[in-house]
């Protein structure tokens, strides 16, 4: 297979390097084009980047009616040498196809993705956005196709990514945490469900929870296990705590936990960072007890958007509100996004292959 090039006509192509009067804000551009594939016949094919547009279902679409979709969230960020490189994209691709397994929709060899998201930036390198912290955000999913109103997969799918010109996510600076409501109504996940996946259907479900946090003057939900008792992730971001100490704890992934690449990035910079990165099963009273007692200094989440994100206090359903240290981000909090983020735009070296250069006109054959 080889790559299809149907490109915008020049006179409707970015021709100069997008230069933005002010922040553009995160995932609301798009880029003049994507890259789609087609499932049919048992096997991917038809590779082909196009214009950016709407696609053509019919009303009996499967994923209309039964929600067989699921997708990624990735970052291309832009060195100093004017080149583009991905952060990690080989993890993105293979947690895809995770997410596939677990909604039973077919795999896609890592190389035809990979291909598919360099191809397409290298197309689209001229959106990526003259702001400093800013980084073309990249946004792989894979959709039903099949027209047919039974519960069962679909025979058929459109595995399609998009770019989206984003700006810095904190604007000029780092120094804003948010508050997360704890509350024992809600749940994200049970054991044997579709938790450990990115499917479209396990965030529909998180806005009524999400709503109720607003409510309460909080960002997010921190969501605990079925049984009430221990902390699994964030809306949409793994948890993070810090004791007094320096550790950093993130809870053990299980099956309803989304394995966040930026937390196994934090987990594999242990010895970069100069910290004790460790997994634990975190049991909600003790945390609690443990934040009052001044043992645990500093808290937040992780997650490609905002890469880190401070959490200042939590607040319960009945007003209660604990505050985490001085309600401030802390230093440990903010070495782990520096670190992080130094690497991802070139300004630290990080483990071999986390950032791969998108070459110019890169085409694929096979």
């Amino acid at each position: 297979m080889q790559i299809e090039y149907q490109l915008k006509p020049l006179e409707q192509r970015r021709t100069e390097p997008f230069i933005p009067e002010s922040n553009v804000g995160f995932g609301l551009l798009r880029t003049d084009h994507m890259f789609l594939m087609d499932y049919r016949d048992g096997q991917w094919q038809d590779p082909r980047i196009v214009p950016y547009g709407p696609f053509e279902i019919f009303p009996g679409n499967m994923t209309l009616h039964y929600g067989q979709s699921i997708f990624e969230g990735a970052k291309a960020f832009l060195h100093d040498d004017g080149e583009i490189y991905t952060f990690r994209i080989d993890q993105n691709a293979a947690r895809l196809n995770r997410s596939a397994e677990i909604v039973c929709i077919p795999e896609i060899d890592p190389k035809w993705q990979l291909a598919g998201i360099r191809a397409l930036i290298d197309v689209d390198r001229l959106w990526f956005p003259q702001q400093q912290g800013a980084c073309l955000y990249i946004r792989p999913f894979i959709f039903a196709t099949e027209d047919k109103l039974s519960v069962s997969p679909s025979k058929s799918y459109t595995f399609c990514v998009m770019l989206s010109p984003s700006g810095a996510y904190y604007g000029d600076s780092f120094d804003k945490t948010i508050r997360l409501l704890i509350t024992k109504k809600y749940h994200r996940a049970v054991s044997g469900g579709t938790g450990e996946s990115k499917a479209a259907g396990n965030y529909a479900a998180s806005l009524r929870a999400g709503k109720a946090a607003a409510e309460h003057g909080a960002a997010q939900v921190l969501y605990l296990d079925s049984t009430n008792t221990q902390i699994e992730e964030v809306g949409a971001m793994n948890h993070f705590h810090v004791r007094k100490d320096g550790t950093v704890v993130i809870p053990t992934f299980t099956d309803t936990i989304l394995k966040s690449i930026t937390s196994r990035s934090i987990l594999d910079l242990g010895d970069i960072l100069g910290l004790n990165v460790v997994q634990e099963t975190v049991m909600l009273d003790q945390f609690i007890a443990d934040i009052e007692a001044g043992e645990i200094i500093e808290a937040g989440g992780f997650g490609t958007a905002a890469v880190v994100s401070p959490v200042g206090s939590y607040i319960f359903e009945d007003g209660r509100i604990v505050t985490v240290g001085d309600g401030e981000v802390g230093q440990y909090t903010k070495r782990m996004y520096k670190v992080l983020t130094d690497i991802q735009q070139g300004k630290l070296a990080g483990p071999d292959g986390w950032m791969t250069k998108v070459e110019r006109h890169e085409t694929i054959s096979k």
